[in-house]
């Protein structure tokens, strides 16, 4: 078999043992006795990342290239957990793995992206096809100006996709891995050079409820002011029939109530000159009425305020699914790396694992490991490419 992908997962409480249990788990499931080629490690937020990655390394080989990071929640084709370790293991004849790491992200994601790729080949004889999987710190809000500093240092004719590292709605620290390194406000990169190409696909659940909306004020990531006006005070007048609907008075909600009740459900689509938008999540609202994204917001952009309906979410991951598989013309896959956002998770609730159900139906028997992000990355030619958040990307492996 030209590439074997092969998944584990595991809740042990104990870091080393968490690892080492879902990596062997993995391992059991490759059909022939061969050291992994590539790991790839998502955790949740409550282990001692060194002793996960120790755990894996213990089955996998300590010379076998490792990425990954923290997660919000991870998952298989066989299972979701949102307390515990998953991994996955690729075997291949053709495809081959370079790992490279940047640090100082949030200070300047250029130098970052430099410092990961500098070793990395510019070509490999025998497998014209490159691409990659990007990792991010998901709380340096660099999220875009990271996707664009990876697409024009690795260049137009590599592919890459990837996520922002998380940490169960904790939002106080998130991790990157490379090899034995465990790092916060930095980039994980593994380059994949390749025979055949590697597909990629993203997939978001929302339709806009309003107009074309200017940022008039914004700073890093606070949106102050849409058309002249306090975001909060625009996103309300569109809003308010709605809720009232619903026997909600808008008005009367708490910053808090916003948050979770209005923010959560109604973010914003960014307006990109097609007829795609990329979904920004207002993570929170502050007294003044501006709100806080979890990446960069720029004065003159437009946007549109969106609606998010639970069967969009789940029938989104099952079109990236679909477009997914429609890429690979009938040619034989070997699995399959996901990144969800976490936000999709917070719409749907108890109704997540359908969603992750209905892309697994989508993809037939091929196994694939996920995590929920803080963001998710796609760059693929003819693919809406970018930083997005409440989205669905999916990269798929040949065989």
């Amino acid at each position: 078999m030209a590439t074997q992908f092969v998944t584990g997962i595991s809740t042990e409480e104990d870091g080393f043992k968490a690892g080492q249990a879902a990596a062997q788990q993995a391992k059991q499931k490759l059909k022939e006795a061969r050291e992994p080629h590539l790991a790839v490690l998502f955790c949740a937020a409550q282990y001692d990342y060194a002793a996960v990655i120790r755990g894996v390394k213990s089955v996998a080989g300590e010379e076998v290239p490792l990425v990954g990071c923290t997660a919000a929640g991870q998952f298989t084709e066989t299972d979701v957990v949102h307390s515990g370790v998953a991994c996955a293991f690729i075997v291949s004849d053709t495809h081959l793995f370079y790992p490279g790491i940047g640090t100082l992200l949030k200070n300047d994601p250029i130098e970052a992206i430099q410092n990961a790729t500098q070793s990395l080949p510019q070509e490999v004889e025998g497998h014209p096809h490159r691409s990659a999987i990007l990792l991010i710190d998901g709380l340096v809000g660099k999220g875009e100006e990271t996707v664009l500093a990876a697409a024009s240092i690795l260049g137009p004719t590599v592919s890459f996709a990837g996520g922002a590292a998380a940490d169960n709605l904790n939002f106080k620290e998130t991790y990157v891995f490379n090899q034995d390194q465990v790092s916060a406000d930095a980039v994980s990169i593994c380059l994949i050079a390749s025979r055949s190409p590697i597909i990629i696909t993203v997939k978001h659940g929302h339709q806009p409820i309003s107009p074309p909306l200017k940022v008039t004020k914004a700073k890093d990531n606070i949106l102050y002011e849409l058309e002249g006006r306090p975001a909060l005070e625009v996103w309300k007048d569109f809003l308010r029939e709605r809720f009232k609907a619903k026997g909600i008075d808008i008005d009367k909600l708490s910053d808090l109530e916003i948050s979770t009740k209005v923010l959560l459900q109604h973010e914003a689509g960014l307006m990109t000159g097609t007829d795609e938008y990329k979904i920004r999540f207002p993570a929170s609202c502050n007294p003044d009425g501006s709100f806080n994204f979890v990446c960069s917001i720029l004065e003159g952009s437009v946007m549109k305020i969106m609606d998010s309906k639970v069967e969009d979410q789940i029938g989104s991951a099952r079109h990236a699914a679909e477009l997914a598989i429609q890429a690979t013309q009938g040619k034989k896959m070997a699995g399959a790396l996901i990144f969800d956002c976490v936000c999709r998770a917070m719409i749907l609730q108890d109704q997540f694992k359908k969603a992750v159900q209905a892309g697994h139906e989508a993809l037939g028997d091929l196994p694939f490991l996920g995590f929920e992000t803080y963001g998710e990355i796609a760059m693929e030619k003819g693919q809406f490419s970018g930083f997005h958040n409440t989205t669905t990307v999916i990269m798929l492996f040949p065989d």
